[in-house]
């Protein structure tokens, strides 16, 4: 790993994106390291030398699109926005903006997310799980928020989990595409704006 961190960002990255694009498309088991070079236009040795194994390939990217997100989270992220759909708006678009900065990762994410390997779903399960990326979620959705906006008997948490819900629905239907159109992605976003719309008109005290 040491070795590649000495190379240029610019041969980094054509590495890096080469290896999201192709467990992107073919999903954890069917990548090869001979594919993830051919597309990088590296040789396949010269990969293995960088990292080693194909499964410290993929925890490298795991840990690297984490950190990536919530760079750009904490760095453009308004706590000024108390309204808790505003927030989620917000949180979106600021996601929204990493993918189309580095669009691999949308792909990869994706199929991550839905990754079923015994080799990697538990290092994959301890990342959506760590307690790190929680206490992000949650001082994101509620810290600093205005729950007062809510009408009586409605939890904001559970309001949470049922957007929770619908992306990983939405997910689930990318997951049979090859690939996933980043512009695709965000022609839909009008529809998700429209969600958001008809969650507040519904949960929120009439003003």
């Amino acid at each position: 790993m040491e070795k590649f961190l000495s190379l240029s960002v610019e041969k980094q990255n054509i590495i890096i994106n080469a290896a999201l694009t192709c467990f992107g498309t073919n999903g954890y088991k069917k990548a090869s390291m001979s594919d993830i070079a051919a597309t990088a236009g590296v040789s396949k040795a010269l990969v293995f030398h960088y990292f080693g194994t194909k499964k410290a390939l993929y925890l490298h990217l795991m840990e690297l699109c984490s950190n990536i997100l919530e760079n750009e989270i904490n760095e453009k992220f308004d706590n000024n926005v108390t309204d808790f759909f505003d927030r989620i708006r917000l949180l979106m678009n600021i996601e929204i903006s990493v993918m189309k900065e580095h669009p691999p990762m949308l792909s990869f994410l994706n199929s991550m997310y839905f990754e079923n390997d015994d080799e990697v779903k538990n290092d994959i399960k301890a990342v959506l799980t760590n307690g790190k990326g929680e206490s992000l979620r949650n001082r994101i959705t509620f810290e600093g928020t205005d729950i007062s906006k809510f009408k009586d008997g409605i939890d904001p948490k559970l309001v949470m989990k049922i957007f929770t819900w619908l992306t990983d629905g939405y997910l689930s239907k990318m997951q049979t595409q090859t690939g996933i159109d980043i512009d695709t992605l965000c022609k839909e976003i009008d529809d998700f704006n429209k969600c958001i719309n008809l969650f507040k008109e519904n949960f929120y005290k009439e003003k």
